[in-house]
């Protein structure tokens, strides 16, 4: 089975949600006839593949791909009020739960929460679960506020009772003014904003206080396995990093999940080397711009793992993960 974790859909209740505003996007149409979001410094084109599952589920049957776990993107609901960010992340959510209970051969879904208004975003988690979901992507900020911040622990006890699945991916870097230019927002900003969200809940304790939380960082985690070993140091070398924790940062980190979304083999290796292969999933990015599920496929059938290895990163990994038969 090959499972790709990292992917993106638009369903069209929400675009026609943010049609009929109030919303903090600008909504356009290309020449092509494609929605387009605007958003302060950043832009996503609404291709076919990004809002019609008939269309995608021949995409995934001509790439010899099984299923894929479909979920929103950065920003997301974060960029709206927090009133207008409950409203609609309801309707992704509900759309989500339809297309995964009636085109369960193909696709399974990750929900998405309103980070924003945590109070609500805690209880749409549960509703989330109740809806037969998994877990839920939440994004590397809310609205500049780190996810490791204590308003957000009332939506981890929840997680961490349910022992559900939170993925990380990236939005608006803080600082993301220093990014307007040549894509550095999505392009360096959106993996750094892993980084450090990833890095800043370990050394708060959120992975230790929750442990039954399965973490999953998008992107190969950033910079993580890169910089895991200087995190450890300052582990040993300052009171404060060893506040929260019990153990160096890296052992946490080695506990996470990493999607391939990043298709040089030799950073896919680093990853396995770092996480282990039992942690690295298959990912596509499908279908941004700069994603690309041949990509996704051919780097990881040429780093040459052993066979069962390479069973596990196209989709077994995944497949246990989420309870997939």
């Amino acid at each position: 089975m090959i499972v790709d974790f990292h992917n993106h859909y638009f369903p069209p209740e929400y675009l026609d949600a943010i049609r009929k505003g109030p919303s903090a996007f600008k909504l356009t149409t290309d020449a092509e006839g494609n929605p387009v979001l605007h958003s302060p410094g950043d832009y996503n084109v609404a291709v076919r593949g990004h809002r019609d599952l008939d269309y995608r589920t021949e995409v995934l049957k001509r790439a010899g791909v099984d299923r894929q776990v479909i979920t929103l993107t950065a920003p997301a609901t974060s960029i709206e009020t927090p009133e207008r960010a409950v409203e609609l992340a309801a309707i992704v959510n509900n759309a989500l739960a339809e297309a995964a209970r009636t085109r369960a051969d193909r696709f399974t879904a990750l929900g998405t929460l309103p980070m924003n208004a945590p109070e609500a975003a805690a209880l749409e988690l549960e509703r989330v679960l109740s809806l037969g979901l998994k877990g839920c992507m939440i994004f590397s900020n809310a609205s500049g506020v780190p996810l490791a911040d204590p308003r957000f622990w009332p939506i981890y006890e929840r997680a961490d009772r349910h022992g559900c699945v939170l993925y990380i991916h990236p939005t608006y870097p803080l600082g993301v003014e220093a990014m307007t230019d040549y894509m550095l927002m999505p392009l360096v900003g959106f993996t750094w904003d892993t980084t450090l969200a990833a890095a800043h809940l370990v050394f708060a304790g959120v992975p230790e206080r929750f442990p039954r939380i399965k973490w999953v960082l998008g992107h190969l985690g950033g910079a993580i396995p890169y910089l895991a070993e200087r995190l450890d140091r300052g582990y040993k070398a300052f009171d404060r990093c060893r506040a929260n924790i019990t153990r160096p940062p890296s052992t946490y980190l080695k506990e996470f999940y990493y999607d391939t979304v990043n298709f040089d083999p030799a950073c896919l290796r680093l990853a396995i080397g770092f996480a282990g292969v039992d942690h690295i999933m298959a990912g596509s990015d499908y279908p941004h711009m700069i994603g690309s599920i041949e990509q996704m496929l051919s780097s990881i059938r040429g780093l040459g793992l052993a066979r069962a290895d390479e069973v596990k990163v196209m989709g077994g990994n995944a497949a246990r993960l989420l309870g997939i038969a």
